[in-house]
């Protein structure tokens, strides 16, 4: 369905063709036409989709621009989704002049208190802590608030926001529409909809519809001190454009950029330690080309809105499935076909199975790539970046140094060292350690259910037999102390 067939206001469409989009997605389609109408919306959607124009638009033509007022409130988990949702809202509200403002942690509270009261917006988009700050402080007004939109709400759930998020939701009007997005379903997610929602419509985007179609799946079985120099000898073959490394850790993350940087690779890493404006930074070379490969843990690169993101490679496997399907759906956007590589230690296979029955697409096995095969893919990459640069480059202004080089040396010894400058050492050539994390636990082989029970040590796994042998030791060790008198109270334990 083309954008003009969703009864959206000429400004609106004009943004819209103005970013270059035609054809609404599957969940701007089902879900537009329902805000439009005033429905209470919960959507569910992997990154990537265009959850952001599924609800910004429709909140968008609601909003009155004439009145300086609160009129839509935009929940979000992370400072780097609150910050996109604000400069994407801004792009497509441009021409209808609304004003909108991200609040969150990691900035002058001040300075956004200023912007607040001299130049209130109509569309408020912030994290759950700053926004809880500012309205204990009284420096935000959500009394005429008529549209209220949560996105990723199972990150914000993952994070503990709950308790945030709903003393925020108590300080806005009842008379509201609520707008719930999130890529996984669980049920605190379809409690909040039934405790703050009015008989919301559920839209579900399956997760096999994103993952399957538009990314070559691959893993590579390969031990934990061997991942690094297979890692790197796939980026040489592969040659992707643009890329994204996902470590489970910060401290994974700091290792992983710097190792690739030592061996020659454009990389930068991104976590929550970082500070806002290095974060930012980062963020902004990467979306501008200037940064091949982006290194992140999956609460600071989820939400992120890259488009020609071409590789994922996830050096480390995630424990849950539903982490998995948000890393790769990094790339394969917009009609364009992504890779992802995932890196699985022996002891790690389980996990890789469970993903895929998620999916229901078994992932490619990868053979790690020689040494020359490595070095092969280099030389096919510098000779295309050699020809674009003869193709556009004057040569003019550099003939007479030119002829200079070439009655000094050979003209094969010219261009084979300009090919040894533009290819890196072999992996084994440059020594990178990466610290050994702890490995994730071994899954239980009963548990078919797909969740991991890390936290909870007394959890044993559905067994009639036992449990009813539990139950006849411990009546039978009630029984032996019956005759005890009432003073003396014992305690059977569970183990």
């Amino acid at each position: 369905m083309k954008f003009s067939e969703l009864v959206l206001e000429k400004d609106l469409l004009k943004a819209v063709e103005r970013s270059g989009f035609e054809e609404a997605t599957p969940i701007q389609e089902a879900t537009i036409p329902l805000v439009l109408a005033g429905i209470d919306v919960i959507g569910q959607a992997q990154t990537g989709t265009g959850k952001t124009a599924a609800f910004g638009l429709p909140v968008l033509q609601h909003i009155d621009p004439a009145k300086n007022i609160i009129q839509a409130v935009i929940i979000s988990p992370t400072r780097e989704l609150a910050i996109q949702t604000q400069e994407e809202l801004y792009r497509l509200g441009k021409d209808k002049r609304a004003k909108v403002q991200a609040v969150y942690g990691g900035a002058d509270i001040r300075r956004q208190i200023q912007q607040l009261k001299h130049n209130t917006p109509q569309i408020l988009v912030g994290t759950p802590g700053r926004l809880l700050d500012h309205i204990n402080r009284r420096t935000v007004d959500l009394s005429l608030v008529n549209s209220l939109i949560l996105d990723e709400a199972d990150e914000m759930l993952d994070m503990g926001f709950l308790d945030d998020i709903e003393s925020i939701i108590e300080s806005i009007p009842p008379n509201r529409q609520t707008l719930l997005f999130s890529a996984t379903m669980p049920k605190a997610i379809l409690r909040i909809g039934e405790k703050f929602m009015m008989d919301p419509q559920v839209v579900k985007i399956k997760a096999k519809e994103l993952t399957t179609d538009l990314v070559d799946q691959y893993f590579v079985k390969a031990k934990e001190f061997e991942k690094f120099d297979i890692m790197t000898r796939i980026m040489d073959v592969q040659a992707p454009e643009l890329t994204i490394v996902f470590g489970r850790t910060k401290r994974r993350v700091d290792e992983l950029s710097r190792g690739l940087e030592a061996r020659g690779y454009n990389a930068a890493g991104i976590h929550g330690d970082l500070t806002q404006q290095r974060r930012m930074n980062i963020l902004r070379k990467f979306k501008a080309g200037q940064l091949d490969i982006l290194v992140a843990t999956d609460v600071a690169a989820r939400g992120l809105d890259i488009s020609g993101v071409t590789h994922v490679y996830n050096y480390d496997i995630p424990q849950d499935p539903e982490s998995y399907v948000h890393r790769i759906g990094r790339t394969g956007r917009a009609g364009h076909h992504g890779t992802s590589v995932t890196f699985v230690t022996p002891n790690e296979m389980d996990y890789l199975r469970v993903i895929e029955k998620l999916t229901k697409k078994r992932m490619e096995p990868m053979k790690p790539p020689t040494e020359e095969e490595a070095f092969n893919g280099q030389i096919s990459s510098a000779l295309v970046d050699i020809k674009e640069l003869v193709e556009n480059t004057s040569t003019e202004r550099y003939e007479t140094q030119a002829k200079e080089l070439l009655e000094q040396y050979d003209a094969v010894d010219l261009v084979a060292a300009l090919l040894n400058n533009m290819t890196k050492d072999d992996a084994s050539q440059i020594p990178v350690k990466i610290t050994p994390e702890r490995p994730l636990p071994r899954r239980k082989k009963n548990n078919h259910t797909g969740n991991y029970r890390r936290s909870n040590k007394n959890w044993r796994p559905k067994n009639k037999r036992y449990d009813d042998r539990r139950r006849f030791d411990k009546n039978q060790e009630a029984d032996k102390h019956k005759h005890r008198t009432k003073k003396r109270k014992f305690t059977i334990r569970q183990k």
